[in-house]
């Protein structure tokens, strides 16, 4: 809940600080094109940002690592970006994204690189498990924008997807504002609560026993494997184990 939020705050942010509108205009003072914004990255924070600006009339084009996602980002009404050469990519059983090599990293930012290039708003959503946040977008490839464009990284509170964001401000690189603000639910924050609480209810609710007055983990429960990370003083969460 808290990610879909955030998707949506980034490109509220986005339209905030871009000087051009996003949806397409038709008046007589002339014709304004819709706003070109690539969304990389459509996990349930890069969903929602590309319905956002969907919804705003904007031009949208995403990228991500699962091709498995094309059709919710197409279902959006926008274009899924396909880079053939960038090798085959997983996800994990919860169906995060598997973290890429460096090899494959560079294959990624080259096959971006001039969509990004043609963009008035690029969000970067990427985020691995357990992992620093992958370095997506270099600054060479920001200073190649048009000056007045717009980056926000979302992922800058793990380590960036931006070469040069900053956490909690807002740089200007060549013209264009590379926007780092970090705890982006907070921006709507009473539905951010609203909603977080009720995912905190229903979670605990799930391991209440009313009758004995007592939560039960079940260490065979799916939920409870993948949440418990000790257990006796010992590490029996598998994924934190590999850290």
């Amino acid at each position: 809940s808290q990610a879909n939020l955030a998707g949506y705050v980034t490109v509220i942010l986005a339209a905030m600080h871009c000087p051009r509108i996003f949806p397409m205009m038709m008046t007589p003072a002339g014709t304004i094109a819709p706003a070109r914004v690539f969304v990389i990255g459509a996990g349930v924070a890069g969903l929602q940002a590309i319905a956002t600006a969907k919804r705003l009339g904007a031009r949208v084009e995403a990228f991500d690592t699962r091709p498995v996602v094309a059709e919710q980002v197409q279902s959006l009404g926008a274009k899924f970006i396909r880079i053939d050469d960038i090798g085959e990519i997983g996800q994990t059983a919860q169906g995060y994204a598997r973290e890429l090599t460096a090899e494959q990293l560079e294959r990624q930012r080259q096959g971006m690189k001039s969509v990004i290039a043609r963009a008035d708003v690029v969000i970067t959503t990427a985020q691995v498990f357990g992992r620093p946040a992958p370095r997506i977008v270099s600054r060479d490839m920001v200073e190649a924008m048009r000056p007045g464009s717009v980056v926000v990284d979302m992922a800058v509170e793990t380590g960036g997807n931006v070469e040069g964001s900053v956490l909690g401000g807002i740089v200007d690189i060549n013209g264009t504002k590379v926007i780092g603000l970090g705890n982006l639910p907070s921006e709507v924050a009473g539905n951010a609560s609203e909603m977080y609480s009720a995912n905190v209810t229903h979670f605990l609710d799930e391991f209440w026993n009313a009758e004995a007055r007592r939560f039960e983990l079940n260490p065979e429960d799916e939920i409870v494997s993948h949440c418990v990370l000790t257990r006796a003083g010992a590490i029996v969460n598998e994924t934190f184990k590999n850290i």
